[in-house]
Formats: structure tokens, sequence, C-alpha cells
């Protein structure tokens, strides 16, 4: 666990759930698997509230547990898992291409819950779109029962495990913690349930449904709510299947990109001929990069997706945008030859390059500084003399994979601290326009005429205006950035646990 790694999950901690939560988040990141009274002493916290931190991060799959044979419950935080934070505006965008609106809120109010019943997700999404509709429309439960139901199939949600069922004549002791399991085959079996029902609209906070002040409802009407049919069983965002789903667009997107052409030139719909479709096949088999295999020619061979080199082959193609950018053209066209001919020395990368000595010498000592090239020593005698080893440079895909991965984790730290930033230093007038815009909302809700509504927003001068305005671009522009490097993060992550798993 790097310091880079350690700080990102600091921020996201602390960005989603506080500081106490953050404290105790951090601290198991640090330390590894801890009982609950060495947490509370260690971060000098009362245990009511390391209790309060661990049942949150539990909620929300970022810490596990773990009964030892003395009987000890030991806590363990996940550091994949708090990363994972940070792709949650992806996954949200996600479900909103594949399931339009519905699906996108389902997912969210998912990852916002860590884990919810399918009851409560519906009856919450349903409310949240019927605010976005015009009076008189409302979103009917089923419409959204059917989009949860479409997500389970595909294998986005997914069941969580329960405390297995135990025979009632013999219980037994109840142990320290519960284990929680869960058949394979069930986990993306969805209840049967009859929703019946559409969304309803927020009231103000004074007043329930019915028109009524909450402080003549009498105390008990909360206490006779019936348990929903489906009470028990949980569901989560299955982050895994929204990875692989990336991984197949990246695939996707990039064999179009190599292949624009042949792309352009493919008919509307699936109805290929044999032949034409055989000419495809053959020339992505054929191609370089080898995304596509072909193995035996009984009934003209099978076709196969080999993921590892696609993977290994987006690693590279980051490894070098990253080098052209950061070192220019001609220090990339050293790194594609290094990459091509596995191993050289300075004077053959003078010659294959084309490039002066001493530029050369340069670029490659620039990029072996910061371990985008490593240097290969193989001496021809036993006491290692310089003039008698040979020095060649090569590229370790994996080393660099890491080493960039490594950086871009720096990065997002970076860019949220800076988003932070920002919103601090414009937090009173940040303040003010929400104020006012909660005013116009309510006087908009009791009529108020155009006059009156103005004379509100004039409340924010001209020159607070634009700062808001340059405001609002900055933490955009930020926003945007963090995607953009958690794309490349993912890449890098996948080709890393590809290359292990090969190991």
């Amino acid at each position: 666990m790097t310091q880079a790694e350690i700080k990102l999950c600091s921020l996201l901690l602390q960005e989603h759930f506080g500081e106490i939560v953050e404290k105790i988040g951090v601290h198991l990141i640090r330390t590894g698997s801890q009982p609950l009274r060495v947490i509370a002493h260690d971060t000098r916290t009362s245990l009511d509230q390391v209790k309060k931190a661990l049942c949150v991060l539990i909620q929300h799959n970022l810490v596990i547990y773990q009964v030892h044979k003395r009987g000890v419950v030991e806590y363990e935080a996940q550091c994949s898992r708090v990363l994972r934070m940070l792709r949650y505006p992806r996954y949200i965008y996600t479900a909103k291409t594949l399931y339009s609106d519905t699906g996108e809120l389902i997912v969210e109010e998912l990852l916002l819950n860590g884990k919810m019943t399918m009851s409560a997700v519906v009856k919450k999404v349903a409310d949240r779109l019927t605010e976005t509709m015009e009076d008189g429309k409302t979103m009917d439960y089923a419409e959204v029962s059917n989009t949860f139901v479409r997500l389970a199939d595909t294998h986005f949600v997914q069941r969580c495990p329960l405390v297995p069922a135990t025979e009632n004549s013999d219980p037994g002791p109840l142990p320290p913690a519960p284990n929680l399991v869960i058949n394979e085959k069930d986990m993306y079996l969805v209840p049967k349930l009859s929703l019946i029902g559409k969304g309803k609209r927020r009231r103000s906070s004074d007043e329930d449904a019915t028109g009524e002040p909450k402080a003549k409802r009498p105390k008990h009407a909360t206490d006779n709510k019936e348990p929903s049919p489906d009470d028990g069983i949980y569901w989560q965002a299955n982050l895994d299947r929204f990875h692989q789903h990336f991984r197949d667009q990246a695939i996707v997107s990039a064999v179009a990109n190599r292949m624009d052409q042949i792309f352009r030139s493919l008919p509307v719909g699936y109805n290929i001929s044999k032949q034409v479709l055989d000419q495809y096949l053959t020339l992505l088999a054929d191609d370089p990069l080898e995304f596509v295999g072909k193995s035996g020619d009984s009934g003209g061979g099978m076709y196969v997706i080999n993921l590892h080199k696609a993977l290994g082959s987006l690693a590279t193609a980051t490894l070098e945008s990253v080098v052209q950018e950061r070192f220019g053209s001609r220090c990339a066209r050293i790194f594609r030859l290094v990459l091509q001919k596995k191993h050289l020395e300075q004077k053959q990368v003078e010659d294959f390059a084309m490039i002066p000595a001493k530029e050369a010498k340069d670029m490659l000592y620039k990029m072996l500084s910061e371990n985008f090239m490593s240097l290969q020593e193989i001496p021809k005698t036993p006491d290692h003399a310089p003039s008698r080893t040979f020095y060649l440079y090569t590229v370790n895909i994996l080393s660099a994979a890491r080493m960039l991965l490594h950086k871009c984790y720096k990065s997002v730290a970076n860019l949220i601290e800076r988003r932070q930033f920002e919103t601090k230093e414009n937090k009173r007038l940040l303040e003010k326009s929400q104020r006012v815009e909660a005013i116009i909302t309510s006087m908009q809700a009791t009529g108020a005429e155009e006059d009156q509504l103005q004379e509100i927003e004039e409340m924010i001068t001209a020159p607070e205006r634009q700062q808001l305005e340059t405001l609002k671009r900055n933490v955009s522009k930020l926003d945007a950035c963090e995607i953009q490097v958690d794309e490349t993060i993912f890449l890098l992550e996948s080709y890393i646990e590809s290359t292990m798993k090969r190991q």
C-alpha cells in the first residue's frame, strides 16, 4: 500500500463520510486487521463512535470482519474497494446509458446507501422520478421494478450475503459476529414482489402527505408499518460487472479506432453474409495486435478474444501517449523502438532512431530516470568491468504500468484537494447563493410575482455571479479531469491484474 493510495483513500473517505469515518478507515488501512477496542485506543476515539464508523464502513463494503479462534472479532479495511468510490460517477453514467434515468437512479441509490432492499429502492426511485415529472404525472412502482429486474438479469446488481437460517429447536449460543453466506445461484434471483403504487411528491417539512401538521400526528402512527415482503433480502451494485463492461467497451473502441474504415463499411444491423464475415474475422485475426485469435480449422476454426493481449496493448498505448506528452515525439519514437526491438544498446538506439548521439543519450537517461525504461547489464566476464559489459535498454511494461498507476493516484489526490480548496475559498458566496435559491423556490411555490423574484435575485451582485460562474467552470474541469485520470487507472489496474493472474 503506497502513500499515494493511502492519501487518496483518506480524501475519498472524508469527502463521502466525514472525519470520524475517515480516521477509522485510514487507521485500518495503515495497520491492517484490528479488534474494536484496539482501534478505539489507537485512534483515541470513543467506542460508540468507532462502532458507528465501522457500521458505515461495513454497510458500504469498505471493511470486512473475521472471527478468530479465541472469539475476537477483527476488522480489516478493503483499500481497493475504497478507491472504487472514485469511479461512482462512471458506474452511474453507465447505468443511465444502458437503462435510462430509472437505471441511473437505482444504481445511484445502491451506491449511496451501500445495501438496500429491492422494495425500498423501487419506492425511493419512483418518488425521485415523480419529483422531476410535470404536475399530475407519476412514476409507477411496476415500471421501476421492471428496470431493477433487468439490472439483476444482466448482473449489474446482486444480492448481499445473509445470515444462514437456523432451526428453532436448538439455536445454540450466538457467535461473536454473524457468518454471512449466499449461494451463487441465488445472487441474481429477484424476489417475486407485487409492488403496487406510484411515486409521491415531497410535501413541506411541516406537513405530511395528508396536509396534517406533524405536531398533530399521533406518535404511534409510524409504529404500525408492516414489514416489506422482501425484508432481509438486501442488494448492492456489482462493481465487477461494471468493470467487465468498461473493459469490453475499451477493447471494442480500440479495434474500431484501428480499423475505422472497416467498421464504417459494415452493413447496418447484423445481417452479414458468411463470406463477408469470414473476411472481417480473418483481418482481425491477422492484425499484429492479436486482439482476436484463431484456433483450429475444423468448421472454419474458432475465433476468441485474447483479453490479456488486448489489455497489454491498451496499457502500452497509454504509456506511449504519456511519454509523448511528457518528453516529446522523439522520445516517443525511441520508446516505441525499444518496445519493438526488446533490447537495444545506446549506439543501436542512435542508429535505428536516426537521432544524434547526444540527444539520444539525454532522452534515454530522461526516460530511465522517470522509470519508463530500465537498464539491463550483461557482463562478458565475472568481474563486471564496465568496459567488458553490455548495457541494454529495455521497457518493462508491468513495472512502467505500476509506476504510472502510482502517479495517477497522486494526480487524483491533487485534483480532489484543489477542488476542496476552490470550494472552501468561496464557501461564503456558495452559502449565500444557496440561501437565495431556497428563497426563490419557496416564493415560486407560493405564487410570487416576477418583480419580487427579480428583487431577490439581485441580492447576488454581478461580480459575485461572475465569481460563481468561474468557480463552477473550474470545478467542472477538475471533475472532468478526475474521470479522465480514472479511465487511465482502470486500464492500468486491469492490465496489472491480468498479468499477475498469468504468473
